[in-house]
């Protein structure tokens, strides 16, 4: 028997630095967020579009939704400083154009050599960017892209198992609640009935009708607030929700319509008892607000769910 899937987070990052033969060193970087649907989006240096294709499949075989953000970023100071040349022709028209600005301008001073050297061009490798040391990059990273995948998914699988936890204790919590709705169910209902029977009684004080009428119109009034359906169907909500989240797997799209089915039982559950104040109505209009808020806290948890 294969054991369940983990619930992931659609939260999470990874990192995994490398370094070329020449001294060229990289750093391939992976977050997500949650999403509706996988969005992937790529900042990556020019002339790696391979690159970029390869990623993205890897990323959809591993990941079903969330918005990924992937970076690739390239450090080549070492590789340019060891065959750095200074380029005397560019440092010349630059200082000319300096000084040209400065009379033109009526401003006194000389360029300084810092001035200079932030100036593009200035320096030059003997060995320029070519298409063999983008294939050579790209090779690299290629290699560790399943290293960086696999430091996402634990740490999605961390996140997961805690919002996993969370969640199964706000399902525990509104276990706990519909148990008390249905300790407090029968005091209610008798508390229903009585002040509807007293109602009846002032409304026909002085018209003569049938004492068992009105009682069987009580009756039907207070069991038309009657919440067992309710209660029942929010502790089968509530187990099937504890069940999904042992299965595992895509929870976040199949947990948020099973949320919406509880506030659904929540909501009319409130709606059949406002307005009683007899006996523990009270306390039933408390215990049916406290569910609404555990069923939001669930809700807001399993936006952030594969």
């Amino acid at each position: 028997m294969s054991s369940p899937s983990p619930a992931y987070s659609m939260t999470g990052f990874a990192s995994v630095a490398g370094e070329l033969p020449a001294g060229t060193r990289f750093t391939l970087t992976i977050k997500t967020v949650n999403h509706r649907f996988l969005d992937m989006q790529f900042r990556l240096p020019p002339g790696l579009d391979g690159l970029e294709i390869e990623i993205r499949r890897r990323l959809k075989e591993r990941l079903k939704r969330g918005h990924v953000s992937v970076a690739l970023q390239v450090d080549d100071t070492v590789a340019r400083s060891a065959s750095a040349e200074y380029n005397r022709e560019a440092a010349e028209r630059y200082v000319a154009a300096m000084r040209a600005a400065a009379r033109d301008l009526n401003l006194v001073g000389e360029p300084s050599v810092s001035d200079l050297l932030r100036m593009p061009g200035i320096w030059s490798t003997a060995n320029g960017s070519t298409r063999d040391d983008a294939t050579v990059l790209e090779g690299a990273v290629r290699e560790r892209i399943d290293t960086a995948l696999d430091g996402l998914l634990k740490m999605r699988t961390v996140e997961g198992e805690s919002l996993a936890a969370q969640l199964r204790a706000c399902m525990e919590r509104l276990e706990t609640l519909a148990l008390s709705v249905q300790t407090l169910r029968d005091d209610v209902r008798t508390g229903y009935f009585e002040r509807m029977h007293a109602r009846i009684r002032e409304l026909t004080a002085e018209t003569p009708i049938d004492p068992n009428r009105i009682l069987a119109e009580a009756a039907l009034l207070a069991e038309r607030s009657d919440v067992e359906e309710e209660i029942g169907r929010l502790r089968a909500h509530a187990q099937h929700f504890l069940n999904m989240l042992e299965t595992g797997g895509e929870l976040g799209k199949k947990l948020d319509f099973l949320l919406q089915e509880l506030n659904r039982e929540a909501n009319t559950l409130l709606s059949k008892t406002s307005g009683i104040v007899v006996g523990e109505g009270l306390r039933l209009t408390e215990i049916g607000l406290d569910m609404k808020a555990e069923i939001e806290k669930a809700r807001e948890l399993v936006q952030n769910l594969e």
